[in-house]
């Protein structure tokens, strides 16, 4: 029987782990049942490079933002150049973008201006916005709320590992939670009882690739394939088999990730 069919909606294809490589590791995501992968550009200087990853290869998409961790070394973005690249057919997202207090706290204010600029940029393409959020979940979800009251916009909650009170704040707005390889961690039960609370059809699955690798490959390179294995919590959390877990996170991302779906409708009807 083949593998579930899941899609990694966040993986950095563009990063040096992965130089040389990457038509090896596509070959083993889909041995694994993953059938569609987004890579992401988190300095817009480097827009070109992971475009052309995806132009290179039909399971990838990809989406381009600034990072909040880069806002200080890199040009403020121009709602007007990230509208500009999402005209490009396997751009599908706004992001990374968001607040991280733990390591540059310094840049806060930068950082938040960059969000709002990235929120603005979703709202005028229609696609979801790419979210990362660390030690600011005040801030975080004020700001979601803040601007979604102002006009409405979509939003995936990347990596979720932030407090039950963040991800309530977010599920409220309609946006998603995507489960990375953090919930399978042995000490993440209180992460695991978060996404539980959540609705099974709001919830993604995705590696972060090359970073937060699942068991049984805890503190190695993790990669697209791997994410089956956090797609194996994320079916115990919700007390369904694999394949009704896979089924449902694919389903999700279509409806999110829209765009991405249309180019698959497109290409099978080509």
């Amino acid at each position: 029987m083949p593998p579930a069919a899941l899609v990694d909606s966040h993986c950095h294809l563009d990063f040096p782990d992965f130089e040389g490589e990457l038509p090896q590791l596509i070959a083993r995501a889909n041995a694994a049942g993953v059938t569609r992968m987004v890579t992401i550009c988190t300095r817009l200087r480097n827009e070109p490079i992971v475009r052309a990853i995806a132009e290179a290869h039909a399971p990838v998409f990809y989406a381009a933002g600034t990072h909040p961790m880069s806002v200080a070394d890199e040009p403020m973005a121009r709602v007007e150049a990230l509208v500009s690249l999402a005209q490009h057919p396997k751009f599908v997202g706004i992001g990374e973008t968001g607040l991280d207090y733990h390591y540059t706290s310094e840049t806060a204010a930068a950082q938040q201006d960059s969000f709002r600029i990235h929120i603005e940029a979703a709202r005028q393409t229609g696609l979801p916005l790419i979210i990362h959020a660390r030690a600011a979940d005040e801030d975080m979800a004020r700001i979601l709320t803040e601007e979604y009251q102002a006009a409405p916009y979509s939003c995936v909650m990347h990596c979720f590992s932030s407090g039950a009170g963040l991800a309530q704040a977010a599920l409220d707005l309609g946006f998603y939670l995507s489960m990375s390889g953090i919930a399978a961690f042995k000490k993440s039960a209180e992460l695991r009882e978060i996404f539980s609370s959540a609705p099974v059809d709001r919830v993604l699955v995705e590696t972060d690739a090359p970073y937060l690798a699942p068991p049984p490959h805890r503190g190695k390179r993790n990669e697209p394939a791997f994410v089956a294995l956090t797609a194996q919590t994320g079916a115990e959390v919700f007390g369904l088999t694999l394949d009704a877990f896979a089924a449902q996170t694919s389903a999700n991302f279509d409806r999110l990730f829209s765009k991405a779906a249309a180019w698959d409708a497109q290409q099978g009807a080509a």
